[in-house]
Formats: C-alpha cells, structure tokens, sequence
C-alpha cells in the first residue's frame, strides 16, 4: 500500500505540473522581445512606440510594442532600474511628448511568487527526487528479497483464523485424547514436570488421506491457545542450494521467540524422506533440509517448549532418524473411521443442510462402509448438489443414493450409445457377477447390477458389505475370487466366446492369488513361507525391484499353485452358473428390458421369478408381505448367511 501510494503522489504531482506549464509554454510561443538595455526602452518610449508599460515589482517592466507601421503589436520585457517613482516618471515623459501610453503598476503576490518560484524550479527537481528514492527503494526491495529467501515462510496462526476445536472434529476419540495431551502440557507443564515427565518432543499423524490429520492440528492450534506455527513440507526446499535447511533455522528461531510454541509441518515426506536414496547422495539439498531438521528437533541446544506436530500418509518412507525417540516420540495412527464415527461424520456435514425426512444416517453410515471424512463430505456435498439440480427444496433419499454410487463408480453416462449385441454381453457379464455373488456363502450381498456406463465403466455390479471387517480368512478371498470370474464363466458359458472386459477381474484376481501364495502363506504345497522380498528403496520404488530368495523349482511350484487356485475358483464359478441358467437368462432378460437393477428386485427375481414391484400379490390374490427394508435399505435375503469383506486395496470385481 505503501509502494502505490508513492507513485500515485508522483503522478498526480506530474499531471499538475503539465496542467501549470501549458498556459506558460502557450504564452512562450508568442514572439516576446527582450530589450538588453534600459535606455533603448526609454527611446522607443520616447519615440511612441511603447503602447502599454507594467512595471513588476519595481524590478520589470512589460507589455506591448510596435515594431513598425505594418507589424501588429508585439509583447516585450525588460529590466527597470529599481526606482520607486519610475512610473511617475514615465508619466510625465508621455504627458510632455503627447502619448497615449497607459502605464501602470502590477504588484506580485507572495503566494504567487511562491508557486510561480516553485513551478519553475522546485517541482521539477521535487519530481527528480521523487523517481529516485522510489528507484532506491526498488532495488533495495529487490535486495531484501534476495537476502529474505532463507527465510521461513511458515505462518503465524492468529486471530484472522477460523478457530477450530476438537468438538468440531468427530470420532477419533483415541486420537484426541493423545493429543489433549500436549495441549494440557502446553498450558499446565507444571502439573507433568513435578512428576520428572517430559512431553514428546514431536507427535506424527499417520493415515490414509482424507482421514482428518490437517483438521486435528487445526483443532490442536484452537485448543493450545498458545503460538502456533504452520508449513508444508514443500515450503522448504527450494531451486538454491542451503535455503531449506536456512528456513528450518528461521522457523525453530521464530517458535523461540512465542514459547510456548507448537509447529506443524503437513506432509512432512516431501522433506524427510530417507538420505542417501536419490542421485545426489549426502549432497542432494532435500537431505541438507532434512539435517537441519533433526539437529533442530534434538540437538545440542535443548527445545523443551517448542513441539512439533506433523502429518503424513507415507510413513514408510520416512528417515529412520526421524521417527527415533526423542525427535518424534509419539505417532498416532488416524484410521479410516468406523461406522460409528461415519455416523458422527455425517451429522456435523448435515448440519446446514435441509434433509428430507426419509433420510437415515444410520442407514447411510452402514453402506459408505471405506468412506474416509474427506469422502463423507464429498457424498453429502454431492447429494446437495444433485438435489439443487434437480430443483428440490430437500435432500432426498434418492440423492444420496446416487452421491454414493457416483463416489464409488463414477458419474453416469447415458449419452454412449451401446449397440444391441455389446448390451447382451455386458448383461450376462454383469448377471455373472450378480448371481455367482448370491450363490456365494462369504461374500456380501449385491446391492445393484446396471449396464448403464457410469465412470469409465461400461456396466458394474456393486456389492456393499453390512459391517467393517479388518481380517479377511482364506474362504472369503476364494469366494472373492469366484465372484469376480463370474463375469467371464458367464460368457464363456453362453456366448461362447470371451471378451477384453473381464480384463481388471483377470487383473485382481491374479493379485489376490499370488499375494495368498507368498505372502499369506495360503498354500497348501507351499505352506506358511514368504517368498520374495519386495525392496524398500524409495529411489527405485517399492513394487520395481523384487528380490528372489527361491530357486527356480520353486517358483514354478508358486506358479502352479497360484494357476490352481484360479482354475478352481473359475471352475467354480461356471458350475454355479450352469446350475442356475434359468436365473442367469431371467437377470439379464430383465437387465436388458429395465437397465438397473436394485438389491430388491435381485432378490425377487432369484426367489419368485417376478420384479420386486411384482410381489404385493400372487397369482391367486393372495397378499404378500411388501419387503422389509435392511442397513442397505433393500428386502433381505431369504436366509441368514455370513457375510466377507473385500481385502485391503483391492477393486471392486464387475467392471468391465
């Protein structure tokens, strides 16, 4: 503001010292004579050639002259010699010589000698002064900035912040109370050090992404009440060698002036990744930051009172350095929470919402079972804005319904134009998976078969679990396995012929059947041995370079074993298809007719060969009960079976 200031005063000044110099340059181009002596005026005095005299200030005389018969009269000046009664005397001269010459006196104000002095001179020079010291200021800005770059760019959280708090954080109820201890410290740290405690000196966030990590230590900065400094990992290392490790040093010496003092750092992996891994060696500056670091965090120079708080979902690749006791004693895992905690999650986003009243966050917490906070927010956001484009006054049950599959799946598609045979053999694709999933003791219940695109996918069944499950036991990954072949058994069964999208089901089930065999010890040949040895070099990444520590008989006994355990599932698959080919013609006939189906209607279709809407009565008149309505808000299945869940990182199998 400073900067725009000045020059706006510059210019002004500029613009009115070009509105004061055009009447004077206007005047300046009028032919002015200028008499040398004062005796030759007083001859052409004499002589009648002076028509008007006005003496300035007893020092000047001027006004209008003739040159000759035939020249219009022109303008001249001179200089009088300092005589109180010159006009006097010139009037007695033209009265005398029979004149008509008007003479009179024009005395100059102060104030306009003053701005006449200081238009002439004194602007200009004030402009010239002006562009220098902003010119001066320019490069020495221009310096500072240069000297400035070692600099922390960390900030200061202060009153302009939007204050956060741990009721406003839901869940995480283990992870709170940890970090309520550093705020306790921070504000009572007698009540620890009578009894020799000492706080962590840092305290690690670890979890998946989305998970709240950021929110907890904008909830940790609201609590402490004390100074709270925050920075990226990416903030510090910059293109010039030595800045990085330069703003570590500023960011500690900034902590020690506000002691009490809390730091975070949010994605600390860009800069404490382990040493020596990339091209640069000791010398790389990454590491260089990284040093600066550890010597800040515990060092010589004892830090009590500055804590540092960081956050990362890439613990693995952190130096060991870092993570030792006494730099950061504590890391506090922030899970993907449960459905107790999604429940909590979605009453603070409903909050400023106007829900409808089938609405059920019970139900909702249940089938966004994997859902981190991050993707809550984004299912309740998404469900806000297809209500608000489908001109609603509320948020509907249908919304959020179409916001989960859109989380899931993708957005639908129904522009594509599928032709009729591709339609037929993603129906029987898509049916595959939907009644081998049915068939299937361990595996949880289908939710919706469509052949609709939606995403990059042209068609997909989705199943959703009823619980969180954290194990997973070898039953449940084979029928996992059976139920993505299902797909490609159903079109080898009845086409005759397979297609590209079985692809990713080929993909994840290849995956599962090796990971059983060498690193779950799963085979029955092989037996609870881990084979290979997957290298945790960050240069070269995790999943390049493997190490074998199995001979040659070996692998191709791992070979075999992962080729049976497909075959088998895939057998297994078609002869669950081929006992129930009426039911697969009957699912993709009313795929073909309907598009989408839903839990309800895949149940009525296996259980009474008719459309859910179909079964208020029979053929008799007879009423039937309407279904009852479950955690996934479809009828329930005709008996009670166990229910698996998916492995960890593994896709969801019917996309073709």
């Amino acid at each position: 503001m400073r900067r725009n200031t000045i020059v706006t005063i510059m210019v002004v000044l500029a613009v009115g010292y070009v509105f004061y110099m055009i009447p004077k340059l206007a005047t300046e181009q009028t032919q002015v004579n200028e008499y040398k002596y004062y005796s030759q005026f007083y001859q052409d005095f004499v002589d009648g050639k002076i028509a008007t005299v006005m003496v300035v200030n007893g020092l000047q005389a001027e006004g209008e002259y003739a040159v000759d018969a035939d020249v219009a009269w022109q303008r001249y000046t001179t200089s009088v010699p300092p005589d109180p009664e010159l006009i006097d005397k010139l009037m007695v001269v033209a009265r005398e010589r029979g004149l008509e010459v008007e003479v009179s006196p024009k005395a100059m104000r102060l104030s306009d000698r003053i701005l006449a002095i200081a238009g002439t001179y004194l602007l200009p020079l004030a402009l010239l002064v002006l562009f220098w010291l902003f010119m001066m200021r320019q490069m020495n800005s221009s310096r500072g900035q240069a000297m400035n770059f070692g600099r922390s760019q960390a900030r200061m959280v202060g009153d302009h912040w939007e204050r956060v708090t741990f009721d406003d954080v839901a869940g995480m109820h283990e992870v709170k109370e940890e970090l309520e201890e550093v705020v306790a410290f921070l504000k009572q740290p007698e009540r620890f050090r009578q009894l020799g405690a000492k706080i962590p000196r840092g305290v690690l966030l670890v979890g998946p992404p989305g998970c709240g990590k950021t929110l907890l230590a904008r909830a940790v900065a609201g609590e402490a009440g004390v100074a709270f400094f925050y920075m990226s990992g990416s903030d510090f290392v910059e293109m010039f060698v030595g800045v990085g490790a330069s703003r570590v040093r500023d960011l500690f010496d900034q902590a020690k002036a506000h002691l009490p003092a809390i730091i975070f750092i949010d994605e600390l992996d860009a800069v404490g990744r382990l040493r020596g891994a990339g091209l640069g060696g000791g010398h790389d500056e990454r590491e260089q930051t990284l040093n600066a670091l550890l010597v800040e965090m515990d060092g010589f120079d004892q830090n009590d009172d500055v804590i540092l708080l960081a956050a990362t979902n890439r613990p693995d690749i952190l130096d060991p350095a870092l993570l030792r006791p006494g730099r950061f004693d504590r890391q506090i895992v922030v899970p993907v929470p449960d459905v107790r905690e999604r429940r909590e999650i979605l009453e603070i986003y409903v909050r400023d919402k106007r829900m409808s009243e089938d609405v059920d966050l019970e139900l909702l917490a249940r089938r966004s079972v994997g859902f981190s906070g991050a993707d809550i927010e984004n299912m309740v956001n998404e469900a806000a804005l297809l209500a608000g484009r489908k001109d609603k006054k509320r948020i509907e049950r249908e919304d959020f319904d179409e916001a989960v599959e859109r989380i899931i799946a993708g957005p639908e598609r129904r522009s594509r134009v599928i032709s009729e045979s591709e339609r037929r053999i993603l129906a029987y694709h898509e049916a595959g998976h939907a009644l081998v999933g049915e068939s299937l003791e361990d595996f949880y219940p289908v939710y919706k078969v469509t052949i609709l695109p939606r995403g990059m996918a042209l068609g997909y069944t989705l199943s959703l679990p009823e619980d969180d499950r954290y194990i997973t036991s070898k039953s449940e990954m084979l029928d996992r396995m059976t139920q993505a072949l299902g797909g490609r058994a159903a079109e080898e069964l009845v086409i005759g012929e397979i297609h590209t999208g079985a692809h990713q089901d080929i993909e994840m089930v290849s995956k599962i059947a090796r990971a059983m065999v060498t690193e779950y010890g799963m085979s029955d040949d092989l037996g609870p041995i881990a084979y290979g040895h997957r290298s945790q070099h960050v240069f070269l990444g995790k999943d390049i370079n493997e190490e074998r520590n199995y001979s040659e008989a070996v692998a191709e006994k791992i070979d075999a074993a992962v080729r049976g355990i497909v075959d088998g599932c895939y057998d297994r698959a078609r002869e669950i298809l081929h006992g129930r080919r009426e039911q697969l013609d009957l699912l993709v006939e009313m795929l073909l007719e309907f598009e989408t189906l839903d839990r309800a209607d895949v149940d009525a279709l296996l259980n009474h060969g008719v459309m859910a809407r179909d079964l208020e009565t029979n053929d008799d008149d007879t009423p039937t009960p309407a279904p009852t309505e479950d955690i996934v808000g479809r009828a329930p299945e005709p008996a009670e079976r166990k229910r698996g869940a998916v492995p960890p990182g593994v896709p969801e199998p019917g996309t073709p």
